[in-house]
């Protein structure tokens, strides 16, 4: 079965191999002003050779405009974006909407999956979004959640290097965007569903660069979908047992997730998608939402196809961790049980940093031990016997998907590298163990030997940062094993480039992926450094998200063979200028952290 998925994969691909060089091969005469194209030539003739180009590999053909008899004679080049009162329009359940093409891929953006969440609608369920007459603008994004202020505002060296757009806050933040290749009757295409980053506090679809989805869905003829949900109080304060009202309050970041699967399944066929073939996918906090999403009855059959990067939290908070919480909230309000109907009416920057002040307190700055992250994040999915009945991969994988396969990894550094502290380059090893020390409290030498022993040159830092990453990769490795064990396949990687950026010391820093599996390595030039080197590695890595998206077998003609995850013999693959496929390549450092 799996060898079929490989040769069907690697078919697919070449399809697409052949169109893009079809395409990269038509000439460029360039646009002479003498010809006099007025306005509405301009508009038809671009809309014509754009749809000429937006043929799909697999025989789908895109929304397209006769082209004009005399185009070729005039030598007529369309511009990159085409935007117009009669372009790119299309249904959704309550009414029309339009968007743009830039560069012969359909771009909507701010398209409401449900209604305003203020007032009445805080603290609720999500409801269905109301119906507008006419057609809509769909061309910016939409609101985000509303959330405390980013932290790392003063770091200008972080905020070079993501160089985040924070968008603008709303508690009508029920939104998400489309990028597809056509429209209508444009064939059922694989559809991908981006869950953002940020824990369960923070974050939006807008936030890193990489998140925009025009690449990745001309590169694989896909339709990408990314969404912003409430987030820290507004999604996941613990008012269950106020009663009824507030029945679904611990999850609803989640239930507005769901909602938004929900309006996929509805409507996507409109955006040239495949109802039956989606995708989700998320890193780091977006990654937890797609491992909570698999353990929850109300999003089963939504989604067929999941992956989890930097992301693989095995559990959720249990009631009581998140009542803590709440009760924190209400006094830093001065509010008492019986004033629980107030929250709806306050403003929501005092409700915001209410939230942001009671996570300090109970929830000090504590060493990181992943498999209980939750607990440490503070807001996040809330095992409430109902809407999430169980942890999400404790003890075991969700029985409720346990068809669906996955494909799951981390980076090599994730969050201890030197940015914000140039001077760790000079950590020494006693230092190095001191630290180790502290974080785990057992034989730091110990650890410092085995990590020495596969890394011989490498410096005390280098040391230090991946023995604190590597509990993070072994929680990959527990989920893929969990997932394999269900007889389902599931596929590891551990992405390992570095940038070279501010002298290669954010190395394989958190989301230094996300450029990658969105082709969007120029794009955020700022992380990776741009240019050829950082682009040769996106091709293979975002090919190989768009090859599991299409048939759950992440293998194609330029990786080495991906072999499907078991606990006997670990299969890794390493992304990195040169991509190998290893077997446990770090058995020895795993054991060493674990045992602590």
């Amino acid at each position: 079965m799996h060898r079929k998925l490989s040769r069907d994969a690697s078919r697919n691909g070449k399809k697409r191999e052949e169109t893009l060089k079809e395409q990269a091969n038509l000439p460029d005469p360039g646009l002479s002003p003498a010809h006099g194209i007025g306005r509405r030539d301009l508009l038809q003739g671009a809309a014509a050779l754009l749809g000429t180009a937006l043929v799909s590999p697999h025989g789908a053909t895109a929304q397209t405009i006769p082209e004009p008899p005399a185009a070729k004679e005039t030598g007529f080049v369309p511009p990159s974006v085409i935007a117009s009162d009669e372009t790119a329009i299309t249904e959704t359940a309550t009414g029309k909407v339009r968007g743009y093409i830039h560069e012969g891929i359909f771009t909507f953006k701010g398209i409401p999956y449900g209604d305003t969440t203020a007032g009445s609608g805080r603290f609720a369920p999500p409801r269905a979004p109301r119906p507008w007459t006419g057609v809509r603008s769909s061309m910016h994004y939409g609101p985000v959640c509303p959330q405390a202020p980013r932290g790392t505002w003063g770091e200008d060296e972080e905020s070079f290097l993501f160089d985040y757009d924070d968008g603008y806050p709303g508690e009508d933040c029920l939104r998400l965007n489309i990028w597809t290749p056509g429209i209508k009757g444009a064939g059922k295409r694989p559809v991908m569903v981006w869950l953002h980053g940020g824990g369960f506090v923070s974050g939006s679809c807008q936030e890193h660069r990489s998140y925009e989805g025009e690449r990745l869905s001309r590169r694989g003829d896909v339709v990408v979908v990314s969404l912003n949900h409430r987030l820290g109080p507004l999604g996941f304060l613990n008012l269950i047992h106020f009663g009824e009202p507030y029945a679904a309050s611990a999850n609803l970041g989640m239930l507005d997730v769901v909602a938004a699967l929900e309006w996929v399944r509805d409507n996507i066929g409109n955006f040239g998608g495949d109802a039956s073939n989606v995708t989700i996918f998320g890193q780091s906090g977006g990654g937890g939402k797609v491992g909570a999403l698999m353990a929850m009855p109300a999003a089963q059959g939504l989604f067929h196809r999941a992956i989890v990067q930097s992301g693989s939290f095995l559990r959720a908070l249990v009631p009581e961790r998140s009542e803590i919480l709440t009760r924190a909230v209400f006094d830093e309000l001065n509010l008492g049980p019986s004033e629980v109907d107030k929250l709806q009416s306050l403003p929501l920057q005092t409700l915001i940093a209410a939230g942001d002040a009671a996570l300090l307190k109970t929830h000090p700055p504590t060493p990181l031990v992943w498999n209980r992250v939750a607990d440490i994040l503070g807001w996040g999915p809330v095992v409430d016997g109902k809407f999430l009945p169980h942890h999400p991969f404790a003890p075991v994988a969700p029985a409720i998907s346990a068809q669906v396969p996955m494909l799951i990894g981390t980076t090599l550094n994730e969050f201890t590298t030197s940015l914000n502290h140039p001077e760790y380059e000079a950590m020494t090893e006693e230092e190095a163990s001191r630290r180790l020390n502290d974080m785990y409290g057992v034989d730091p030498k110990r650890i410092l030997e085995v990590f020495r022993a596969s890394h011989p040159s490498a410096k005390p830092f280098d040391l230090f940062s991946l023995a604190m990453t590597t509990q993070v990769r072994q929680g990959a490795v527990i989920q893929a094993g969990l997932k394999a064990a269900q007889g389902t396949p599931a596929y590891l990687y551990w992405f390992q480039w570095k940038t070279p950026v501010l002298n290669g010391r954010p190395r394989s820093i958190h989301c230094i992926d996300l450029p990658f599996c969105f082709d969007n390595t120029d794009r955020s030039e700022n992380l990776t450094g741009g240019g050829p080197v950082p682009r040769a590695l996106a091709a293979p890595v975002s090919e190989a998200w768009i090859q599991f998206a299409r048939t759950g077998n992440p293998n194609h003609s330029t990786l080495p063979h991906w072999p499907a995850f078991s606990m006997a013999t670990c299969p890794t693959m390493i992304f990195d200028n040169t991509c190998t496929l290893q077997n446990d390549p770090d058995r020895a450092e795993r054991q060493v952290i674990q045992r602590t």
